[in-house]
């Protein structure tokens, strides 16, 4: 029964990679050069995109830990003393404002990298 978990997970990591690869290379076709001159441009777009990719997917992903871990104190707390639930929850809002900040964070740095990229000048001219 494990042998055919670790078949499916592996399956599945093995798709999902597949399509991470190759759906950028999929929406860079439009700028592919079709005079012979080289594929710098084409390459640029497909590592900014895989870039912005990861950026949001680790920001939503560290975020969503932190929030996760901030609701769960939160909970555990006021499981313990009723009484202060106020101030728990007030506090629980901060940090949890301050989790999501910075799946905010990563959403602007991928936006950057996809539409204001600052290296085409460095490849481009």
């Amino acid at each position: 029964m494990k042998r055919n978990h670790q078949k499916l997970f592996f399956g599945l990591a093995a798709a999902v990679i597949l399509v991470m690869a190759t759906s950028p290379v999929a929406f860079a076709a439009d700028i592919l050069p079709s005079d012979g001159a080289p594929y710098t441009k084409a390459i640029v777009a497909v590592g900014a995109m895989l870039a912005a990719g990861i950026a949001i997917g680790f920001g939503a992903i560290g975020s969503g830990l932190g929030i996760g871990n901030a609701a769960s104190g939160a909970c555990s707390a006021v499981g313990r003393n009723p009484g202060v639930q106020g101030k728990i929850l007030i506090t629980m809002l901060v940090g949890m404002a301050m989790g999501e900040s910075v799946a905010i964070y990563a959403l602007v740095v991928s936006l950057v990298l996809l539409f204001a990229n600052p290296f085409t000048r460095i490849f481009f001219g």
